[in-house]
């Protein structure tokens, strides 16, 4: 499995759209900040065909120290990252064709894009 860091999203999305790779970063920092931030706040984030990504509260539950399995131990309740993959995603991962995933990624790009393009 290969991983997809930050810095390997901003030159793809800067390649692909002949932009400055410092452009693409302030964009890709912004929004990440502003997910943090919105999600800090307790807000749920909704992105169509995408995902939803919300805050939710993780149970105090007893665990077993690693070192000795036979003491337990306390994990506290905890606010955790919950993300919930969107039917567009969901119908994307499931399948094992590429060019049917890349197809796909660009409608929804395309689709975004058109959305902002209205609304601005």
């Amino acid at each position: 499995m290969v991983t997809m860091t930050k810095k390997n999203l901003i030159n793809t999305i800067s390649k692909e759209n002949n932009m400055h790779p410092n452009d693409v970063r302030i964009v890709v920092q912004s929004f990440l900040d502003k997910v943090t931030e919105s999600l800090s706040n307790g807000e749920r984030l909704e992105f169509r065909d995408f995902g939803v990504f919300e805050v939710v509260l993780r149970k105090k539950k007893i665990g077993r120290n690693p070192k000795k399995a036979s003491e337990p131990i306390e994990i506290p309740a905890r606010n955790a990252v919950k993300f919930s993959p969107g039917k567009k995603m969901r119908q994307i991962i499931e399948t094992d064709d590429t060019t049917s995933l890349e197809s796909s990624l660009d409608d929804m790009i395309q689709k975004s894009t058109k959305a902002e393009m209205i609304h601005a």
